[in-house]
Formats: structure tokens, C-alpha cells, sequence
């Protein structure tokens, strides 16, 4: 198991190199850092830009090989992912804004994951009844909701409660007040900024787990050998529970894996929405403020989640499924 987890980390390693600096060339050729400093008033003479853009290695007047090998370089002695053509350093922006998009949707995935695998469950244990149908036609309409609209909603009716109780319970934008001081106040006021942005996520995201989680117990629960723990005298809950959950568990397990990525990379219009300074608001910049360093740093960010993601796939398959063994 651990020479494979090695071949397969290297492999995605390379994987990982090659495609991070195709997206270099490639942001090179969509963007212009240029850009940001044309029509200012005062306008800056093309000599002012050039001095600007020259020391952060973001001058097209540079050669283009130049220009990546300076950026490569750098990244491989001294892990500097380089600066945004006003000087912020990607460094920093990628370290502080990844952890606020983690703990908001990574809480979110969590939550969601949990509700609509136990929603899946229970429906299929029950397939055609009441509560079947009320399940199926809750997560249809949750599923086809925007998360502009829900998280919309979800403002709304906080505002009304915080009116209706006289007091703010629920902050609608921001993820966390200034100047709070111990552990206790930080956890409620923590909450307070998460729990609607996380209601949001939830809503619009747990119905593709419940489909699938009841989808591959139904084929599960018909199969041979669930039938044959029946004949043998096993409930039906007991049969599910003992037999058919374990292999109808895998393929929801390595979707769940793969949603990694997005677990940093955020919710670009849930941070929007809420005024989370995230990943994904970052992104949203790095692109309209021609931002090279940034664009590609997040998408390195996201390759090597991916690999995680798939990493953890490959273990949740092997403990979920005996007959898996890794030669």
C-alpha cells in the first residue's frame, strides 16, 4: 500500500508541474498586467509602468522565457509564488484566504454529505412510500434551487428574526468581527458569521448525495447476496445495514473526495454573497485585475488538491471494499 501511495503521489507530482506551468503560458497569453495601469488619472507614463511591472516580473517586455524561469525559479528555491501587479505577495493571499473558504464550505461539504447520505438511507429502506416520496420531491426542489436564491433567502429571514428577537443573532456579511477577545466569544461570534453561508451550501448540496446514496442502495439492496442474509433470517434494516451499505458507500465516498478542490478553492458566489475574503473571491480578482502569479497559484492550488482527492479515493475504496488489495 505505501509503494503504491508513493508511485501514484509522484505521478501526480509530475502531473502537477506539467500543468502549472502550462497554465503560466497560458495566463500569459489571456492577461495583460499591463492593463491595470491604463486610463489612471494622473496617467502614468509607459516608463513609470515599466518600472513597475519589471521588478514583480510582469513586464511583457521581458522575454517570456525570461519571465518563467525567473517565476519557476523562484518558486523551487525559495517557494515564492511571486506578487500581484500592485505588490501583494500571492504567498500571503493564498495562505490566509484558503483557510477561510475551509472552514466555510469545508463544514458545508461535512454537513451535507452527512444529511443526504442518511437522507439516502432511510428513503431507499423505505422505496415508494411516504417518506420516499417526500424526500425525493424535497431534494428535487433544494437541488434546482440557485445558491444566489437560497443564500438570498436565507439573508432575508435573518434579518426578520434578528428584528423579531431585537437583537443581532446572525451576521449576514463578513466572517468574523474585529477586536473579539477569548475563546468563547471567538466560537459564538465564529458562529453567528458561518451558520448562513453553511445553511446555503447545505441546502443547494446535500441532494446529490442523497440520489446517489439511494440509487446504488436500491441496486444493492436487490442483489444476491442481501437476499440470501434475508433468507437466512437477517431484518431487512439488519441486511442493509451489514451488507448492502458497505459497497454502496464507495462510489459516494470517492465523489466526496474529489470535492476537495472546491473545499478551498470556495463558493465564488456564496463568498460574494456573505462577504467572505476567500479563494473563491480571490479568483474572482486575480482575473479581473489581470493577476498572473494569482491565477496560476490557484490553479496549482487545485491541481495538487485533485491529487489528494484522488489519493483518498484510492483509501476510502480499499477500506470500504475488502476484495480491493494493491498489489
Amino acid at each position: 500500500m505505501i509503494k503504491y501511495l508513493v508511485r501514484r503521489t509522484l505521478g501526480w507530482l509530475l502531473m502537477i508541474v506539467i500543468a502549472t506551468n502550462l497554465t503560466y503560458f497560458l495566463a500569459w497569453a489571456f492577461l495583460d498586467p499591463r492593463s491595470n495601469y491604463v486610463g489612471r488619472r494622473p496617467p502614468l507614463s509607459p516608463e513609470a509602468i515599466h518600472n513597475l511591472l519589471v521588478p514583480r516580473n510582469l513586464s511583457d517586455e521581458v522575454p517570456l522565457l525570461q519571465r518563467w524561469w525567473n517565476w519557476f525559479s523562484g518558486i523551487l528555491f525559495r517557494w515564492d509564488w511571486g506578487v500581484s501587479p500592485v505588490g501583494q505577495s500571492i504567498n500571503d493571499q493564498i495562505s490566509y484566504r484558503m483557510w477561510i473558504s475551509a472552514e466555510l464550505v469545508l463544514g458545508a461539504t461535512i454537513i451535507a454529505a452527512v444529511i443526504g447520505i442518511a437522507l439516502g438511507v432511510y428513503t431507499a429502506s423505505r422505496q415508494y412510500k411516504l417518506a420516499d416520496r417526500i424526500g425525493q420531491a424535497t431534494s428535487i426542489i433544494t437541488m434546482n434551487i440557485n445558491i444566489v436564491v437560497a443564500a438570498l433567502g436565507i439573508v432575508l429571514l435573518a434579518i426578520g428574526f434578528n428584528e423579531l428577537v431585537g437583537t443581532r443573532v446572525f451576521f449576514v456579511t463578513g466572517s468574523g468581527s474585529k477586536d473579539v477577545s477569548g475563546f468563547f466569544p471567538f466560537i459564538i461570534d465564529k458562529l453567528q458569521h458561518i451558520t448562513l453561508p453553511t445553511i446555503a451550501l447545505v441546502i443547494v448540496g446535500y441532494a446529490q448525495y442523497h440520489f446517489l446514496q439511494r440509487s446504488l442502495l436500491l441496486d444493492n439492496i436487490k442483489a444476491d447476496y442481501v437476499r440470501t442474509a434475508r433468507a437466512k433470517g437477517l431484518t431487512k434494516p439488519q441486511a442493509v445495514r451489514k451488507h448492502a451499505l458497505r459497497p454502496s458507500l464507495i462510489p459516494v465516498a470517492t465523489q466526496l473526495a474529489f470535492t476537495i478542490p472546491a473545499v478551498f478553492t470556495g463558493a465564488i458566489l456564496t463568498e460574494s454573497i456573505f462577504g467572505w475574503n476567500g479563494m473563491g473571491k480571490y479568483f474572482v480578482d486575480t482575473i479581473a485585475k489581470n493577476d498572473i502569479h494569482g491565477v496560476v497559484a490557484i490553479a496549482a492550488f487545485g491541481a495538487v488538491l485533485t491529487a489528494i482527492g484522488a489519493i483518498l479515493a484510492d483509501i476510502a475504496v480499499v477500506v470500504l471494499d475488502p476484495r480491493v488489495r494493491v498489489s
